[in-house]
C-alpha cells in the first residue's frame, strides 16, 4: 500500500490526539512521584530491593504478616535499619508503617484528590488488611504539591466510583 503525504499526516495526527489522551487520563509518571514524595520525607525509604526485601518479607512473615513485595513502594522507618540484618530488622518492624503511594500528574485532579482515578491492586488490599494501622497509602498531586496520608478504608468512604478487573498473565 502507497501512502500520501496526506495520509501520513492523518496518521501522525491520530497518534498525536491518542498519546495526548493517553497521558490525560494515564498516570505513566508514578515512579516519578514516589521518589519525589519519598526524598522530601526525612523519615521515608524507598522499598529495599534484593536480598534486603527478601530478609524484610521473610521477618514480617515470621509475625504473620504475608504481603507481595509490589504491594508498598515505601517505608516509614524513624530510625535507621540495616535490611541485612534479619534481627536489626525484626527489632524495627513495630516502628515501621508501609506506604503505597499514588501520583496524581493530571490537571483535573482537584483539591482533596477530588477527581482522582487510580487502582487499587489485591496485594495492596491484602497488605493493608494484614498490617492495619501500619499501612497507609500516599495520595501526592505534583501538579498542586499536595499530600494525603490515608488509609484503604478511608479512600473506599470517599469512593464515588468503583469498577472491579481482573489482571491476568497468560
Amino acid at each position: 500500500m502507497r501512502y500520501t503525504m496526506e495520509t501520513c499526516k492523518n496518521l501522525l495526527e491520530i497518534i498525536k490526539l491518542k498519546n495526548i489522551h493517553l497521558e490525560r487520563l494515564s498516570n505513566t509518571k508514578g515512579s516519578v512521584g514516589e521518589r519525589e514524595i519519598i526524598s522530601r520525607i526525612e523519615s521515608w525509604i524507598e522499598r529495599p530491593k534484593g536480598n534486603e526485601l527478601r530478609i524484610l518479607l521473610k521477618e514480617l512473615s515470621k509475625t504473620g504478616v504475608e504481603i507481595k513485595k509490589s504491594s508498598f513502594d515505601a517505608i516509614d522507618c524513624p530510625k535507621l535499619v540495616d535490611f541485612k540484618n534479619p534481627e536489626e530488622v525484626q527489632a524495627a518492624l513495630r516502628d515501621m508503617t508501609f506506604i503505597e503511594i499514588k501520583t496524581a500528574n493530571q490537571k483535573r485532579v482537584k483539591e482533596n484528590f477530588e477527581g482522582f482515578f487510580f487502582a487499587l491492586t489485591g496485594s495492596e488490599i491484602s497488605a493493608a488488611e494484614q498490617l492495619g494501622s501500619k499501612h497507609k497509602v500516599a495520595l501526592f498531586n505534583r501538579i498542586k504539591d499536595e499530600l494525603l496520608l490515608t488509609s484503604i478504608p478511608e479512600i473506599l468512604a470517599r469512593v464515588k466510583s468503583m469498577t472491579w478487573q481482573l489482571s491476568v498473565q497468560l
